[in-house]
C-alpha cells in the first residue's frame, strides 16, 4: 500500500511541473480531452486529492463529492466556452491542490453538502481552464474525455484508501499520508508558478 501511494504521487509529480495546458492546436478529440487532465501535476494531484478526501469522509461522500467535482467542472468548461470571465484561474487551481490535500491529510469530517461546495468551487476553475485550452476540439467530445479522466483519477484516490482495507486504520492512514503528499505537491506547484 505504501509503495502504491508513493508511486502514484511520484507519477503525478512527474507528469509535468507546468500546468496541464498544452498547445491548443494539438487538441481535437475525445483523446485530447482525456489526456488533458493527465498532462499536468496540478490537475492530477487535485483529482487524486478529491478521491482521497471523499474516501476519508466516507458514506455518501465517496460518490457525491467526486460527482459534484465532475459536474461543476463541466459548468466551468461551459463558462469558458461562453466567454464568461473568471479571474485567478491558475492560482486557484494551484490552491485547490494544497487545500484538498490538507483536507485529506487531516481527514476533515464535514457534512456532504459542505464537501460538495468546497470541491465545487475548485472544480469550476479546473473546468474553466479545460475550456480555455480546448483549441480545435469539438466541445462535447473534448468535455467527455476530460470528465472521464477526472472521474478515473478520483477513483484512484478512493482506491488508495480502499486498497489499505477501508475498515482498518491502515487504509485511512495511507489516504491521509497521500493527502499530505498531495498538499506538498501543491506547495511545490505554487512555489514554481
Amino acid at each position: 500500500m505504501k509503495r502504491l501511494s508513493i508511486a502514484l504521487i511520484l507519477s503525478a509529480a512527474a507528469a509535468s511541473p507546468a500546468f496541464a495546458h498544452v498547445n491548443p492546436a494539438e487538441h481535437g478529440s475525445f483523446a485530447a480531452g482525456f489526456s488533458h487532465p493527465l498532462l499536468g501535476a496540478d490537475h492530477v494531484l487535485a483529482m487524486l486529492g478529491v478521491g482521497l478526501w471523499a474516501f476519508l469522509v466516507g458514506g455518501r461522500a465517496v460518490w457525491a463529492i467526486p460527482s459534484a467535482f465532475v459536474g461543476t467542472m463541466m459548468l466551468g468548461f461551459g463558462a469558458a466556452l461562453a466567454g464568461i470571465g473568471l479571474p485567478f484561474v491558475e492560482p486557484t487551481i494551484a490552491a485547490s491542490v494544497v487545500v484538498i490535500g490538507l483536507l485529506a491529510l487531516v481527514a476533515a469530517q464535514v457534512p456532504v453538502v459542505v464537501g460538495i461546495v468546497v470541491v465545487g468551487f475548485f472544480a469550476l476553475f479546473h473546468g474553466y481552464a479545460h475550456g480555455g485550452e480546448m483549441g480545435e476540439a469539438t466541445s462535447l467530445s473534448f468535455m467527455s474525455g476530460f470528465a472521464l479522466a477526472t472521474a478515473l483519477l478520483h477513483a484512484v484516490g478512493i482506491g488508495i484508501g480502499l486498497a489499505g482495507n477501508a475498515l482498518s486504520r491502515r487504509g485511512r492512514i495511507a489516504a491521509r499520508i497521500a493527502g499530505g503528499l498531495t498538499a506538498l505537491g501543491g506547495l511545490w506547484l505554487v512555489a514554481g508558478a
